[in-house]
């Protein structure tokens, strides 16, 4: 096997891995990025409503609530490097009893204690002018919420350490850990990895991971959450992300409504726990009980806005039978020196992952001594969005490159010029939905239908692959199997 060395290995690269390979990218360090998929956001990270949250929901005093404020106050600053699709909307969680308004008081006085800026109680009329389509007596209006796009965030992250030095090894998965003198021995499905330093990112398995480091503290309860996605003629409906007053036993949010940045609206999510941390299904009971809940904030919703469904699923740290959070575990032991072990890293990871990265990384320079990259930069140049220019960069995009006169995608308005900007990715990635994630390709009203057969043709012609190579998402996820015209 090949043997490689690294001054540090982070294991996992969703949002949290990809922000802190970043971060240590701003060092004279040799950094390896080790994730068991074929891309950087194929679960958690890219499996959410896309809302950066302002702090309002977390204990006063813990990490997810130090961080979540952080993150969201200083996003704009990381959205405008990084190229990030991202927009302060605000947010309302709404209440109609008497209970209800006594549980939003208590969201405010604990957001007032974080640090959120600009929490407020309104009155129905308040909320009609916020948000006319939306239901409730009163709400807890916050400012500060935001949303974007988790799927670019997480690639942003990645690819702009990627650029600056971070080597990714995609479709690595972890088998075994040992500890060598002075180093660290990290055996995957492919190569063995040498490290002096081991950061523990990697979500869903973290607890795995830990076992590996003789940490046998940890059990990561999979709490999976189903989803609708909604056509973007409902969009028009609503303008803000809308929450119902959250149920404490649950660990979650409540079922709510999400504007998208790109103008659809998601509905959920559900909180169900599972045995497998990597059971993706969607069921119809709860699909009909999203509908129902959905209807209840906003009674717009038609069965024909419907166009598609997924589920995510949060690692959490806390049983069903417990119910509610655990805080962030982000700890090293003297028992297992140079170990940074993240473990139950769930909502509001996402809004968190920055700061998340600059505590792991202060953690080794309390114990290092490292030197400053002057080469890296923190600016990451995003595909060119045709769709978005004026008539006039359109038509001079064209005369520059015929490739965006030939629209691939028609729902998003997609050219083949941005296919291959995605295929021609900085990490490597040459899956189908890698390109969609990157394009939006495939994300529009008939999902796929027209372009995804076109979109395989550009990955295979620009990969120098064929039908039985391509892959959809995983590694056992063939596009094509049997002859193909």
């Amino acid at each position: 096997m090949t043997k490689k060395q690294y001054d540090v290995i982070v294991i996992g690269s969703g949002v949290v891995g990809s922000a802190i390979a970043r971060e240590l990218s701003k060092y004279d360090l040799n950094v390896g990025v080790l994730e068991k998929e074929l891309d950087v956001v194929c679960e958690t990270s890219g499996r959410n409503s896309g809302v950066l949250h302002a702090g309002f929901n977390n204990k006063p005093g813990s990490l997810m609530a130090k961080f979540c404020v952080e993150g969201n106050q200083g996003f704009d600053k990381v959205a405008k490097e990084l190229n990030i699709p991202f927009k302060r909307t605000g947010k309302l969680v709404t209440g109609f009893s008497d209970e209800d308004i006594k549980v939003l008081e208590e969201l405010k006085e604990k957001g007032d204690k974080n640090g959120v800026k600009g929490l407020e109680i309104v009155s129905e009329k308040r909320i009609k002018e916020l948000a006319p389509n939306v239901k409730g007596t009163k709400a807890l209006y916050s400012p500060m919420t935001g949303i974007l796009d988790p799927f670019i965030y997480t690639i942003a992250l990645a690819e702009n350490a990627c650029e600056n030095g971070v080597e990714f090894y995609l479709g690595r998965e972890v088998k075994e850990i040992k500890r060598k003198e002075q180093y660290y021995e990290i055996i995957t499905n492919k190569e063995t990895y040498f490290t002096k330093w081991v950061i523990n990112s990697a979500g869903l398995n973290s607890d795995k991971i830990a076992r590996m480091l003789g940490i046998t503290d940890y059990t990561i309860y999979p709490c999976r959450g189903e989803y609708f996605i909604l056509d973007q003629k409902a969009g028009k409906y609503l303008n803000i992300p809308a929450y119902p007053v959250p149920n404490k036993k649950e660990g979650g949010l409540g079922i709510h409504l999400t504007p998208s940045i790109h103008g659809n609206i998601f509905i959920g999510p559900s909180a169900d726990y599972i045995d497998e941390n990597d059971n993706y299904s969607a069921t119809e009971e709860v699909m009909d009980m999203l509908v129902r809940e959905g209807r209840k904030i906003l009674p717009q919703i038609k069965r024909e806005h419907f166009i598609r469904n997924f589920s995510g699923i949060r690692p959490k740290l806390v049983s069903k039978e417990k119910g509610g959070y655990a805080d962030f575990v982000i700890e090293e032991r003297k028992e297992i020196p140079n170990v940074i072990n993240l473990v139950g890293i769930e909502s509001p990871g996402l809004t968190s992952a920055v700061p998340i990265a600059r505590y792991v990384v202060e953690k080794i320079k309390n114990k290092e001594t490292l030197k400053e990259n002057k080469k890296f930069n923190p600016i990451r140049k995003g595909i060119v969005k045709f769709s978005e220019q004026s008539e006039e960069k359109q038509a001079e995009l064209i005369r520059e490159n015929p490739d965006y006169g030939e629209i691939i995608c028609r729902c998003e308005t997609i050219t083949k010029a941005e296919i291959l900007s995605a295929v021609r990715n900085p990490l490597g990635v040459g899956t189908v939905t890698g390109i969609k994630y990157r394009t939006r390709a495939m994300m529009g009203r008939c999902q796929g239908g027209y372009c995804q057969t076109r979109i395989a043709e550009i990955i295979m012609k620009e990969k120098n692959s064929n039908t039985d190579e391509l892959k959809y998402s995983r590694e056992n996820g063939k596009m094509f199997v049997g002859k193909v015209r």
